[in-house]
């Protein structure tokens, strides 16, 4: 039994070391293949993203200031209007009533203070010549004053009640478009605490502007005068073109739908040229902006710049001429590396910005690959391939010559 385990494990030993044999002798070679980029010119942009509402520039909310009934009105959705242009009217029967009264009250405390006044003049000038005791001096100078402060009131009432009146004519505050209409005719109206609204009338719908809600990490980045594309949903197949105006100090916080925290955002002010009244109020607008954006400069691959030819990048008979500088670019001939020192400018990680150092057209070594090629072991002895004793052999390898 023993004598059978002694075998066994020796030809164990001698499978594994004949199959490492044969594998040892198919090392393969490794081959580097060098990929090239041409300096040219280019854009280079970094942008951030954001969504907003599109909204009209100059918008105004027309609303009245008196309770009543809306008697007439004389524009509707989409109607041109000009300054000081009549839209609405408002019933003016009460109006006018309180007016009326207001105007007796007026006239009545007017006459009243009229003669008060005769009067304290008078006994002003009988009391310096001590002909009037001081009693009666003091009521006539008390029944002036009285009649003084009536009079005022009473013009005050007259006036708030004539500019009650003149609320009752409704006209549009600038040139314009009416956008939103909230009344009809015979509507009632209650002035209370807060104003009623009737028109919503949007200056100039040529010019518009996006409001865009930019996150906290991404505002830092942004400047006023950047510019903007944008698109909406109604046109997908048109870009916008628009600029920063404003950057809002004011932030917003609301809750993220995916996690418990907060969500920080930055209002963001963007001014939109719509000759062709495509953008419309209110649609919702995807926004880019651009914080870093240059147009056809000296550029070439940010990888390019990281290249640097060390083993085992090269073959062992490359030649490597290097140069002083933070910044290079790597030509190649034959088998020369040669270093050129350039300056850089701005990047968004794959394009670089050349300011200097090396010539447009010319070919740098952007990377290298490094891949298997052909077994370097020559396993071919007197002109016939050399084979593990343990594999089976080539059909017909078995038969005995004659």
């Amino acid at each position: 039994m023993k004598k059978k385990i002694l075998i066994s494990g020796g030809i164990i030993i001698v499978i594994a070391a004949a199959v490492g044999y044969f594998f040892a002798g198919a090392k393969e070679k490794q081959k580097i293949t060098y990929a090239t980029v041409t300096v040219g010119r280019s854009d280079i942009s970094n942008s951030v993203t954001a969504t907003g509402t599109i909204e009209p520039v100059t918008e105004v909310e027309v609303g009245t200031q008196v309770s009543g009934i809306i008697d007439k009105i004389y524009v509707d959705y989409n109607s041109e209007v000009k300054k000081g242009q009549l839209i609405a009217e408002m019933d003016k029967v009460t109006l006018e009533s309180e007016l009326a009264s207001a105007q007796a009250t007026y006239d009545g405390n007017e006459a009243e203070y009229e003669y008060q006044k005769k009067c304290y003049e008078r006994n002003k000038g009988l009391h310096e010549k001590a002909l009037i005791s001081d009693q009666e001096f003091e009521q006539s100078e008390y029944n002036y004053r009285k009649a003084k402060s009536q009079f005022d009131s009473s013009k005050a009432a007259l006036a708030k009640a004539q500019r009650n009146l003149s609320y009752a004519t409704i006209t549009s505050p600038i040139d314009g478009v009416v956008i939103s209409r909230f009344v009809e005719e015979g509507q009632t109206v209650a002035s209370g605490f807060e104003t009623p609204a009737l028109f919503n009338i949007a200056a100039d719908l040529t010019q518009m502007q996006v409001v865009a809600d930019v996150d906290e990490a991404d505002i830092g980045g942004v400047e006023e005068g950047q510019r903007v594309s944008f698109t909406v949903d109604a046109y997908p197949n048109d870009t916008f073109e628009g600029r920063v105006s404003q950057i809002r100090l004011g932030s917003t916080t609301s809750n993220s739908s995916t996690t418990t925290e907060s969500v920080v955002t930055y209002e963001v002010v963007i001014t939109a040229q719509n000759p062709d009244l495509k953008l419309k109020p209110r649609l919702t607008a995807n926004i880019t902006i651009y914080t870093l954006d240059k147009r056809n400069v000296l550029s070439v691959s940010s990888r390019a710049l990281r290249f640097t030819p060390t083993e085992p990048l090269i073959g062992k008979d490359d030649v490597v001429i290097d140069c002083a500088g933070a910044a290079k670019l790597w030509t190649r001939e034959g088998n020369t590396f040669k270093a050129c020192p350039v300056e850089i400018g701005i990047s968004n990680g794959i394009m670089t910005e050349i300011l200097g150092g090396i010539d447009e057209g010319t070919i740098v070594v952007e990377e290298a690959t490094i891949s298997a090629g052909a077994p370097t072991q020559d396993m071919t002895q007197g002109g016939k391939a050399e084979r593990s004793p343990f594999m089976p052999g080539p059909p017909g390898s078995n038969k005995k010559k004659k």
